[in-house]
């Protein structure tokens, strides 16, 4: 029986989790809160409350920022055990790096608001910062603890002069039970519709007052363990796919470095004015039309040209669903020492094991080979050819030495350091290098992440009406990363070029050879954070006209960030290939803050029901000498002419200082998706592009040919800037929240957005690909900081391997730019009839859905360029950002059963380059269905089931423009059909 069937039957005799998921809204006409709606702290009889978004607190549920709220009902109906699962089904959210991100990948799971990118997300727990993994600051939500969220709080835009830096795009708000009084236990089960990718989770928490109620402790557990999913396990994935030469269809088309070898030699080379052949008419020419990647050595020693169709297929070796192992333990205290002195404290720690793997490493790059070492490996035919070259280059140093001309084969190596100046010596061939080292084995990258949290402080009451809050919080988080697969450069080139390593023809590698280029490597990362803070609040008085009084709220922060990557000596010396070589990255400051909030009640019941005003300014500090002294502000306005209708808008000004990674990120390589103009035909035909690639370093006859990029990712550098400014945002908010009356529990909240970040820091022109199309197509300036950006292969142009690579240094670069509008509606329906037992029962419906207008990136200050974003998807905006996006939920609910529907919505995309045409070229709408149940056996257990993507709706299959996996697996289901069972238990 496969595990389909098993869970099918599991069907027959089991029911889903009790309970809605709805969006928070304020309270409806009974002055109690509408069924399914609320925050974590609702304003049960009075009780004042925290809104996510502001520190004062208050008994209403209103909020003049946009706040969208998931329950903890949506995390049990969906199956939900990593954070992320849910989070990126929220159409505020662009998918960040998730469970399916296996190249680039790390192991981790982040959230992205808007696309303006995680690192402008502020993720908080209870309200307070969480621990980040990396130099980048930003949090892994795989170290939430799930099965504790009672609710997640999403606020729109900026939050700076509340929170501090780091939340441009909005705010998450992760509210974990913490006072719990007994027992609670659980455990899951998830497999695909195909019998693979299990998931198990368990987990227990206990909690318990005690000294006569003065004091409350819990403590919790949970373990998750996530199976892989290979990308050969689907259809869509088991061929690397890429378009055809004329973009008329998919084809497989994977790498160009190949098991069986493949070398090549530049056509001609250009001395003084007069071409001089090296290899034309020769297997190992290349790019050139017919031969777009020189010699193939499909049987061992014997060469034939190379095509596209001899492409390593490396698809099936890389994981489509990484597999993870997690730990998180911690707890929660809270003791009265005195009347008005609460201390509490709060301890978490995260084991988190995941893998990344990847094909066989490629290596690719210039070796000076010796013609008599190597003449016992290939046919005699080949030698000749060799021989050929070899005289024809030592003719063209020849011709140079006489002309005056720098020398085309100089700086003879053998390894990997060059000897500036001498001439390539007599008996040596200069060739380019392509191998797929498959006797090596995979690549895989294993990731421990353990990370903890330690938080203690002080709060109670200063007075009857003034409250007080004291803290310090310590994180930490070391992640240790071991790399397999890996091999040294410098001892490949060494034993290629004195016949050792066998690279003509598959599997020609001598176990010898193999051993010595063999290298495991390891890196450690290491991340802290601290912070102190100080706050009071409380109410000041109460206007004449407001039943309410003006409460404020104020403090004192200080936060100290420090980061350090350590990689061992083969990655930080750059002789390493296959995993990207680094150098060190270490670095740290602080700031200092102070900051303060203010809301004004100007009129409750009066001429018109409601005026609220508020405001909010926090001074910030950085000892970073680009940054200095900033200030953030907020000013909003809720006005409710009516009880059935409130309007609010709201104004932030928020700043983001660079974070460690921006600042002192040790330079590095990586291999992103782009496109070099250089490589299409349209290049041999425009005169100035051809002029700009020649002038580059593209041979002649290379220009316009596919050959010269013989993959679909391209070498880039990535490096800190110390020198780099804050980012700054304006963020506008307009939008109203409707509660008719005369509908009773309907509950609707429209808001307009518009963010815009200025001084933004990224990559050189936000990375490798506009490097590119900068130099070649918009400035067109050799001189310019772009095209110096690009160092290509002197002997055939192509940017790959060694050094030949396209800078994209970390600057402050023009801004972003996104605007829409967000929409939520929840309805609850009584119902006078009841299936299973007496009573009646209800439908309850939630929708929440985002219109994008805007997601523009200016890439350049000061150049007339934008990338729009909205409705696009591709190698420029990256995850797409469709214009339409909702989640909807239906559900009934009649006494202990549930039977719940959710409706997932994309909207359609097209390609974000106007200027290439691409065989997909538009991405049209996706819909994916879920369906779960729910049955209260007793007060005690709840037994839950589920089926996500009920239709086992496939991704759609993308070409050249892809992310991974021929698709964007953040975006769309690439794992099928997905059933969950689950019990809860609560004693």
């Amino acid at each position: 029986m496969t595990a389909t069937r098993k869970l099918l039957g599991a069907l027959l005799c089991s029911a889903a989790i009790l309970g809605t998921a709805q969006p928070a809204l304020a309270q409806d006409e009974t002055g109690e809160l509408p069924a399914g709606t609320g925050t974590a702290d609702t304003a049960r009889d009075g009780e004042a409350i925290i809104v996510t978004g502001s520190r004062i607190a208050r008994r209403d549920l209103t909020s003049s920022s946009p706040l969208a709220v998931v329950q903890d009902e949506e995390f049990r109906l969906s199956g939900a055990v990593n954070v992320e699962q849910v989070i990126n089904t929220l159409p505020q959210v662009v998918p960040g790096v998730t469970a399916f991100s296996n190249n680039p990948g790390g192991g981790v799971a982040t959230v992205d608001l808007r696309g303006l990118g995680a690192q402008r997300t502020l993720v908080l727990v209870n309200g307070r910062r969480w621990v980040f993994f990396a130099p980048n600051q930003q949090v892994d939500l795989n170290t939430i603890p799930s099965f504790l969220i009672d609710s997640v709080d999403v606020v729109t835009g900026g939050a700076s002069a509340v929170y501090g830096s780091d939340a441009l795009a909005g705010v998450v708000n992760f509210r974990l039970r913490t006072d719990l009084d007994g027992l609670i236990a659980g455990a899951q089960y998830s497999i695909t519709g195909r019998g693979d990718g299990a998931r198990y989770n368990a987990y227990a928490a206990i909690g318990a007052p005690f000294a006569d109620g003065r004091g409350n402790v819990t403590a919790y557990l949970e373990y998750f363990n996530r199976g892989q999913i290979m990308a050969s396990d689907r259809r869509f994935s088991i061929f690397a796919l890429g378009d055809n030469a004329d973009d008329t269809g998919l084809i497989p088309l994977g790498s160009s470095s190949v098991p069986q070898g493949r070398l090549v030699a530049p056509g001609s080379i250009v001395v003084n004015g007069v071409t001089l052949p090296i290899a034309n008419g020769t297997n190992y020419a290349g790019p050139l039309p017919g031969n777009p990647g020189g010699a193939f050595f499909g049987t061992a020693g014997i060469s034939r040209p190379y095509t596209n169709a001899e492409s390593h297929n490396y698809a099936p070796e890389n994981f489509l669903m990484v597999p993870q192992e997690r730990w998180v333990l911690g707890g929660f205290a809270e003791f009265e020492l005195a009347e008005g002195i609460n201390a509490y404290i709060e301890a978490t720690y995260a084991n988190n094991r995941v893998q990344n793997e990847l094909a066989a490493t490629p290596i690719a790059g210039n070796v000076d080979i010796n013609l008599a070492a190597v003449e016992q490996h290939v046919s005699p035919a080949d030698f000749t050819q060799l021989q050929t070259i070899a005289a024809r280059q030592q003719a063209a140093n020849a011709a140079a030495l006489a002309a005056g001309s720098p020398l085309p084969f100089n700086n003879f190596t053998i390894g990997t350091t060059a000897q500036a100046g001498v001439p390539l010596p007599a008996g040596f061939v200069r060739l380019n290098v392509n191998q797929r080292v498959m006797q090596v084995g995979s690549r895989n990258t294993s990731f421990e992440q353990g990370s903890w949290r330690t938080l203690a402080g002080l709060r109670g009451d200063l007075t009857d009406s003034l409250s007080y809050d004291v803290y310090y919080l310590f994180a930490r988080n070391r992640n240790s990363n071991i790399q397999g697969g890996n091999i040294s450069r410098s001892a490949f080139n060494r034993l290629v070029a004195d016949g050792t390593c066998n690279i003509f023809g598959a599997n020609q590698l001598s176990a010898a050879c193999v051993d010595q280029i063999s290298i495991l490597t390891q890196n450690t990362t290491i991340s802290q954070l601290q912070v102190a803070q100080a706050s009071v609040s409380g109410p000041l008085f109460t206007f004449a006209s407001a039943s309410e009084p003006v409460a404020f709220a104020a403090g004192l922060e200080w936060r100290s960030i420090s980061a350090q990557f350590i990689p061992d000596t083969a990655l930080s010396s750059g002789d390493v290939v296959g995993f990207n070589a680094g150098l060190p990255t270490a670095g740290a400051y602080n700031v200092k803050e102070a900051f303060a909030e203010l809301r004004v009640p100007i009129v409750r019941d009066g001429f018109i029901y409601g005026i609220d005003l508020n405001g909010a300014a926090r001074y910030s500090d950085y000892s970073l000498a680009a940054v200095g002294g900033v200030w953030t502000y907020a000013g909003g306005v809720e006005i409710a002419p009516i009880r059935d209708i409130a309007l609010r808008a709201q104004y932030q000004r928020a700043v983001r200082a660079p974070n460690i990674l921006d600042l002192f990120g040790g330079a590095g390589i990586g291999f992103p998706a782009a496109t070099d103009p250089c490589a299409l035909a349209s290049a041999a035909t425009d005169p100035t592009i051809r002029a700009l690639c020649i002038a580059t370093g593209v041979p002649e006859s290379a220009v316009g040919q596919s050959g010269l990029q013989p993959n679909a990712q391209i070498q880039g550098r990535f490096s800190g800037n110390p020198d780099l400014e804050e980012e700054v945002s304006d963020t506008w908010t307009v939008g109203a929240v409707i509660r008719p009356s005369f509908i009773p529990r309907l509950n609707i909240t429209i808001d307009y957005f518009d963010i815009k970040v200025v001084n933004a820091i990224a990559a050189r022109a936000n990375g490798v690909n506009n490097v590119l199309n900068f130099c070649y197509n918009v400035v067109q300036d050799v001189s310019s900081i772009f095209c110096r950006s690009i160092t290509r292969n002197p002997l055939t142009g192509v940017i790959e391997g060694g050094p030949f690579v396209v800078d994209a240094t970390n600057d402050n670069l023009g801004g972003l730019e996104t605007s829409g509008v967000d929409l939520q509606v929840d309805y609850s329906v009584p119902l006078d009839f009841s299936l299973v037992g007496q009573g009646t029962s209800r439908v309850s419906m939630a929708l929440l859905g985002t219109w994008t207008r805007k997601a523009d990136f200016i890439p350049v200050a000061g150049l007339d360029v934008v990338n729009p974003g909205a409705g696009r998807f591709g190698l420029i905006v990256g995850e797409p950002i469709p214009r339409w996006r909702w989640s909807t939920r239906m559900s009934f609910i009649d006494g202990p059963v549930t039977a719940s529907f959710r409706w997932r919505h994309t909207g359609a995309v097209r390609d974000d380059n106007d200027t290439a045409t691409y065989v997909v070229e538009r991405i049209g709408t996706y819909d994916l269905f879920d369906l779960s149940f729910a049955f209260d056996v007793s007060d005690e257990l709840t037994l839950n089931l589920g089926v996500n993507n009920l239709f086992d709706r496939e991704p759609p299959i993308v070409g050249a423009n892809q992310s991974q996996s021929n698709t964007y697996p953040g975006t769309y289901d690439v794992i099928g059909r997905d059933f969950f069972v689950s019990a809860n238990l609560r004693f």
